[in-house]
């Protein structure tokens, strides 16, 4: 799908006589970055997990959180293990392997993919935190890697769920497609949903998938998102991007830079 939509968007011109769509303004699309963009909450950030692919940055604002809830493990568990060593409840959802790769006696594995509907094979977040063995109302901490399916899954997400969650590290894919309206006004309701509690506090693109570039608006087909709940600010000022303790996640790839529009506010 990416693979196709880089094609789409790279050749629209040719492709609108064939293969019509609706597609977003500049204004849209410089609107709703803006509003994601990366804010420093006061807070140092630390990078959880190994250099690489499985590594992520979140404000050092973990004390007394409860449990990590990481939906899409794959084979790094390299993240939830730091979590797990920090005395947190770790609850790891992936329907397309046997096991973590990594063990610890924190560790709880649910072998079903997080989606919207419920199934043998698939699990709601919400029924997933429900019933899993924590209190009601401590703070959580959400890591997702879901291959596409978190933007069904944040829409899904009572506002209620959302707000235990004190940060949020997310990777979003296919984020070229907000050049197209349909997906983008999707989108639009999702990321909204998550500000209504949260703001980004760090991005890092992904060099996996490269960047489309439309307007004059270079998007990252993947990029990974770190949100902390708003409460949980000390300050704002503007974010270090890139931080010192990112790295790229695929090694022989080249590195990839957000254009300033990402970055400035």
């Amino acid at each position: 799908m990416d693979g196709f939509f880089h094609f789409f968007l790279n050749r629209l011109d040719a492709l609108r006589k064939c293969f019509p769509t609706a597609v977003t303004s500049k204004e849209d699309c410089v609107s709703l970055i803006k509003k994601i963009s990366p804010v420093s909450p006061g807070i140092e950030l630390i990078r959880l997990g190994p250099a690489g692919d499985g590594g992520y940055l979140l404000p050092n604002d973990l004390s007394d959180i409860e449990a990590c809830f990481s939906p899409g493990v794959s084979n790094i568990s390299g993240f939830e293990k730091d979590c797990a060593d920090m005395g947190m409840k770790v609850f790891l959802a992936d329907g397309t392997i046997e096991a973590p790769v990594l063990q610890h006696t924190n560790f709880m594995f649910l072998k079903k993919n997080i989606g919207v509907t419920a199934s043998n094979t698939i699990e709601r977040i919400e029924d997933w935190v429900l019933s899993s063995p924590i209190s009601a109302t401590t703070d959580l901490l959400l890591q997702m890697d879901i291959e596409g399916s978190e933007y069904g899954v944040f829409l899904d997400t009572p506002e209620s769920l959302l707000k235990r969650f004190r940060i949020m590290v997310v990777e979003f894919h296919s984020l070229n497609m907000l050049f197209c309206d349909s997906f983008f006004q999707l989108a639009v309701a999702m990321f909204e949903k998550i500000l209504q509690h949260h703001t980004c506090v760090h991005l890092h693109p992904n060099n996996c998938c490269g960047i489309v570039k439309m307007h004059g608006i270079e998007i990252p087909i993947t990029m990974e998102f770190t949100f902390l709940r708003n409460d949980r600010f000390r300050n704002r000022s503007p974010a270090r991007i890139p931080s010192p303790l990112d790295t790229d996640n695929v090694p022989n790839n080249n590195s990839l830079k957000l254009s300033p529009i990402w970055v400035s506010g």
